[in-house]
């Protein structure tokens, strides 16, 4: 079997991961562990008026209990996007960033924020402390929705937001766009409300804190998606030391989706409690402490006009965004509420296109980046606003998003808003996918349910998204003298595969059997540069890095050779792992030049000491994966029960390093954003700010028998921005299927007279929405 780019090679990570050998943070248990334990605000908002720690303090077993008091010398949290631009509130005042504490102190603004930290012998005993724990709480009103947070005389989260917008960020020309819109033939409007969700990884989020008393270094393990990110900030911003006095350590990882890349004030406190203690300290969070207190995502309002003329061409599009941002920043935050919203452009010719974007403070757990962070969104803008036209004109849907398509002589490609589109083929992946989802037959389907009293509907969604857009990578090779190489890369991986895909592309560059090769990843200590994941930047980013470590190895191991023939080095070659002098029937393999590095004295000084290489690499801007997905459903209208039936996914990703991984990636990201718009729900009480769906008893996720048979088809345009000619696939699934499955929702509820639904799509919903149109009184009951 091959193994290199292209090839479907099984993960290697599987093996060990199925015969529970993965090593996960909370398999770490060091000597003399303490147990953390947090107590957590009751409440969405209130003064603390005080705590008493006594009774905790006092119970066997417990090491210490840590209020905001004890923690005041630890830095805020920090947050990336004022050091990548400085946001604006409406009246030009700069952004309000409220400083999260590690531990509050004087108030509360959100359910589930930290007030206090015990550490005990046993995690019973911590969280027996926590109970005893009184807090004397001055209850406020809070703003616990992003309705409620807008309406006039809302009580403000933060004084310095007294209306409660934390930036306003505008992009586009809104007086062209509005004169357009003037214009236009039509106009097609629809206001798409998106929903908060639990990222509900399979594994809890947790960490374990140890200092070293000899050397004054802390070590934190925990899976963490950016483990030299997080070191530099902690260092930097937090505990102010050196950043050689921390390591971080992120092991293999049960999932992440955004939320791992937080920094979590948990993640601060068990490396404080680890030196305050002199012994380490571990924190795993439960399920329950999981809806409560892990970063949320998405939570927004859109308001979408498209302006259409007479030939059925779109004029201009006008996007007005409402988002949620909790009641602080993340890390991230608030960069996916604006970042990927010119994505709206879709693949369309739309000359003229404005966006604004309204960042908006409520009293809740704050939002971080969810997988794709603003892609799928921006997506469904366009594409639920483009069904709507279609609808509303009488129009195919299909053809009228033909029409609009960007052609592939057209690139590189200005969009109306931001982004210059690179390469792709945008016709060619909407032919396939309809013809693969056979949508030719959709209306005898259509009718073959409705003599089943069942409503079919059918959902298409063209997409283009940003990848690749943050930070450059780095890549490390290490050979040692019997030709093993240690690979050693900045990215991360938390399921993705990255282990399989990079030994792929190593293979392909150098010929180094997988088995020769070790994987290093995730360990400040042993790798020596990286931003980790995100935003599907690793094959492209991460596999470009190790090319050029591989091209390093390559120059130099052919001035090792040209001294060991005694040849010139432009006349020495190398293909499949060997090195040759052209013209004659000499060479040497990799093997023997590693060899040689190591033990070879009569080297140059230059060329001694082993064979070794970095690499780094940083696009000139971002890549563009785009797809096309076709999404069938069919709705029960006695019941509103939806069932997905049919799914057919197409993309460009541009280069395919691994097809078995690529479309598992698809996969994933696609049942991900089914279950955003048919059932998950993270809904807080507008008055009191409690969380109504704090467990799975009311938190529902998609399972295996919810997904039909995914039909998928790549149909890549290498993009020229690597030398991979990869453009990325981690968000894909997600950006497509949400705008399709909510497509096919409201194309089957149409014939009632239903315009949209708010997601997520439930039965009870899908229900209200029929008896609604019908007028009926149930509905209104």
């Amino acid at each position: 079997m091959q193994f290199g780019i292209g090839q479907p090679v099984r993960r290697e990570e599987d093996p060990r991961f199925i015969t529970g050998q993965g090593r996960y943070t909370d398999d770490h248990v060091p000597d003399r562990l303490g147990h953390a334990c947090f107590l957590r605000a009751p409440v969405a908002k209130a003064v603390i008026r005080s705590i008493d720690t006594g009774a905790a303090r006092a119970l066997p077993g417990v090491l210490a209990v840590y209020t905001a008091a004890d923690t005041a010398a630890l830095g805020p949290m920090p947050i990336l996007v004022p050091k990548l631009r400085q946001l604006e509130r409406a009246d030009g005042s700069p952004m309000p960033i409220p400083e999260r504490r590690a531990i509050s102190g004087e108030r509360i603004v959100h359910l589930g924020e930290i007030v206090a930290m015990v550490v005990a012998e046993s995690r019973s005993a911590a969280r027996d402390a926590v109970e005893l724990i009184e807090l004397d709480l001055e209850e406020q009103a809070p703003a616990a929705t992003l309705a409620r947070a807008l309406e006039p005389g809302a009580p403000p989260v933060w004084d310095e937001a007294p209306d409660n917008v934390a930036f306003t960020v505008r992009m586009g020309d809104e007086a062209r766009v509005e004169a357009a819109l003037g214009e236009a033939a039509h106009v097609a409007l629809v206001e798409i409300p998106v929903n908060r969700l639990a990222m509900s990884p399979m594994e809890p989020r947790g960490g374990l804190g140890e200092f070293d008393p000899a050397t004054g270094r802390y070590t934190l393990t925990s899976g963490h998606q950016n483990p030299h990110d997080l070191r530099d900030i902690f260092c930097d911003d937090v505990f102010r030391i050196g950043r050689d006095r921390l390591r971080v350590i992120s092991p293999d990882m049960g999932g992440s989706f955004g939320m791992r890349a937080d920094s979590s004030p948990e993640l601060a406190l068990v490396l404080f409690a680890a030196g305050k203690l002199g012994r380490p300290v571990k924190w795993i969070a439960d399920r329950s402490e999981c809806f409560l207190a892990d970063p949320h995502g998405r939570d927004e309002v859109m308001r979408v006009r498209l302006g259409l003329d007479a030939e059925g061409r779109f004029t201009a599009l006008r996007i007005d965004v409402a988002a949620a941002l909790g009641a602080y920043f993340t890390f991230f935050s608030p960069l996916p509420t604006f970042g990927n919203l010119p994505g709206c452009a879709g693949p369309y010719r739309t000359p003229a296109i404005y966006g604004e974007v309204r960042g908006v403070f409520t009293n809740t757990t704050p939002i971080a980046p969810y997988r794709g962070a603003g892609r799928p969104e921006a997506s469904l803008a366009i594409e639920h606003a483009i069904d709507v036209a279609a609808r509303e004109l009488g129009l195919d849907r299909g053809e009228l998003r033909r029409k609009n398509l960007i052609s592939p002589d057209a690139m590189p490609f200005q969009t109306g808003l931001t982004f210059n589109y690179d390469s792709g083929d945008f016709g060619r992946v909407l032919d396939r996918a309809l013809e693969l989802a056979d949508v030719a037959g959709f209306e005898q389907r259509r009718q073959e349910a409705a003599n089943r009293g069942r409503a079919l509907g059918l959902g298409i969604a063209s997409t283009v998204e940003q990848a690749a857009g943050l930070f450059d990578e780095a890549a490390e090779l290490r050979f040692e003298a019997d030709g093993s190489v240690t690979m050693a890369m900045g990215t991360h991986s938390h399921g993705q595969g990255h282990e399989t895909t990079f030994k792929q592309v190593l293979h392909q560059q150098l010929g180094v059997p997988f088995e020769k090769i070790r994987f290093v990843q995730g360990d400040t200590d042993l790798v020596a540069y990286g931003h980790g994941t995100g935003g599907s930047r690793c094959s492209g980013l991460g596999g470009s890095a190790l090319v050029r470590a591989a091209d390093g190895i390559i120059d130099k191991g052919k001035e090792i050779a040209s001294h060991l023939f005694e040849a010139a080095v432009a006349d020495v070659r190398f293909e499949g792992g060997r090195f040759t002098v052209a013209g004659t029937d000499r060479s040497l393999t990799l093997d023997e030049i590693a060899r040689a590095a190591h033990e070879r004295d009569d080297l140059p000084d230059a060329l001694k000491g082993g064979l070794a290489a970095d690499g780094r690499f940083k696009h000139d801007g971002p890549t563009f994966p785009n797809g096309c997905h076709v999404a069938e459903v069919e709705v029960d209208p006695e019941t509103g029960t939806t069932q997905l039936l049919r799914y057919t996914a197409v993309g460009d990703y541009g280069t395919v390093l691994n097809p078995l991984l690529l479309e598992g990636q698809v996969h994933g990201g696609i049942v991900q954003g089914v279950g955003q718009i048919l059932m998950e729900d993270l809904d807080y009480d507008p008055d009191s700010g409690q969380l109504r769906t704090g467990s799975f008893m009311d938190y529902t996720m998609p399972r295996a028998d919810g997904v039909p048979f995914i039909r998928f088809a790549s149909e890549p345009a290498p993009t020229p921005k690597n030398p991979l000619g990869v453009k990325g696939v981690g968000e894909s699934g997600t950006v497509g299927s949400m705008p399709a499955v909510m497509n096919a929702v409201v194309d089957a509820l149409a014939p009632y007279g239903v315009r949209t639904i708010a997601m997520p799509a439930t039965p009870h919903r899908v229900w209200q929405a029929i008896s609604r149109a019908a007028g009926t009184k149930e509905a209104a009951d």
